[in-house]
């Protein structure tokens, strides 16, 4: 029984391999993809291939049968570049293509210590290829341990390029973009966590703890795949690559720049007022700003406002437009009670309803009717135009 449940886990895990490899390998219709995103397409249907041709040796071979040692031994030359290709393919987003020496190569390095291991065990233990020996064990433990090692350091590098575009994206664009990439952050823990439970799914003898890493594992990659294929149809990766050119024309204009101590006290008076005139004008309240845009309208680089706003104790461009925009829904609240909650989104200059609800609790705790009732006690009596007076 336990042997015709592990076949049937290994049948499941060839089918879906296979799939997703035919997923990947057949671009989506409106996939409008950059040589990037091809090249980590194909990564990742080399990855899902060859964990195919893994979980169809285990079947056919049912290695397992001769011991666990057997079955450690192709997991190891099997899983370690398949978990490569996959990190690979992340990075590569991430970084566009832009691969140092030792993110393209700690894979391959990783591989080929891990089977020097195994073959030098082989061949100094007197066992027969599939034999068992206190040698090889040793150095399936040390192949594990590389590619435990392997992982964490591709879970940093994902880590840090994470950090650097979610700063790209929240500089560039007026509200968080961070949903965007929610997929790209579940998958680099996924990542990590597939390599916490590999050495689990390599050396347990108990099949039921087998059974439920492996569904873990499985649910992982699909999901992994299938929100990789979504991501390359919607528009994250153009508005990813939009904020990416336009930080770096930024960085280019600011080493350009030479300014003396006297000449950046002007320059930061110079924005101040740029600033103060642009939201006077109520220039914060139009969705959908970017900041290259609202810099263009203060007629000042964007480099100039996104230091102001260092300055000035903002995070990002995202943070102070929504500061600016949820100071002026708590006046428009106040001062117009009979406006429902979408005229006061959209007059702020929030995209939708639900947004503007989100982000008005997550600041101030309480939704925009709860902050009307607690403060109707000394209500604002200024006028604010209506949203058809824009």
């Amino acid at each position: 029984m336990e042997k015709l449940t592990l076949g049937a886990m290994q049948f499941t895990a060839v089918v879906l391999m296979t799939l997703l490899t035919f997923k990947l390998l057949v671009p989506h219709k409106r996939s409008q993809e950059t040589a990037v995103a091809t090249t980590a397409r194909w990564l990742m249907a080399a990855a899902t291939a060859t964990l195919a041709v893994h979980f169809l040796l285990q079947l056919t071979l049912d290695l397992r049968a001769l011991g666990v040692t057997q079955s450690v031994m192709l997991n190891l030359t099997m899983l370690i570049p398949a978990s490569y290709l996959f990190a690979r393919a992340v990075l590569l987003l991430q970084q566009h293509g832009r691969l140092s020496w030792w993110n393209r190569w700690a894979g391959p390095l990783t591989w080929g210590v891990a089977m020097l291991l195994l073959w030098l065990a082989v061949l100094t233990d007197g066992q027969p290829l599939l034999g068992d020996s206190s040698q090889r064990q040793w150095a399936e433990v040390a192949g594990a341990l590389c590619y435990m090692a392997m992982q964490t350091y591709y879970f940093w590098r994902h880590t840090t390029a994470l950090r650097a575009m979610h700063r790209t994206l929240n500089d560039y664009y007026d509200r968080n973009t961070s949903g965007m990439l929610r997929w790209m952050q579940l998958s680099i823990v996924g990542l990590m966590l597939l390599a916490l439970l590999v050495p689990f799914i390599i050396f347990t003898t108990a099949d039921w703890l087998l059974f439920v890493i492996a569904i873990i594992i499985y649910f992982f990659i699909f999901y992994l795949v299938d929100s990789f294929c979504y991501y390359l149809t919607s528009n994250a990766p153009a508005k990813t690559q939009e904020a990416e050119e336009s930080r770096a024309k930024d960085e280019q204009a600011e080493t350009m720049q030479e300014t003396t101590g006297q000449a950046a006290m002007a320059v930061e008076e110079q924005t101040t007022r740029a600033v103060e005139q642009w939201t006077a004008k109520g220039g914060h309240r139009k969705a959908g700003i970017t900041s290259p845009v609202a810099a263009a309208e203060m007629d000042i680089p964007r480099y100039q406002l996104t230091v102001w706003l260092k300055a000035n104790g903002y995070e990002s461009f995202s943070r102070w437009m929504t500061a600016l925009r949820i100071d002026e829904a708590k006046r428009v609240l106040m001062a117009h009670p009979d406006w429902s909650t979408e005229a006061v989104a959209d007059y702020c200059g929030f995209n939708s309803r639900g947004y503007f609800h989100r982000i008005f609790k997550e600041q101030l705790g309480m939704t925009p009717a709860q902050y009307q009732r607690q403060e109707s006690a000394t209500p604002e009596t200024a006028s604010q135009p209506r949203p058809t007076d824009r």
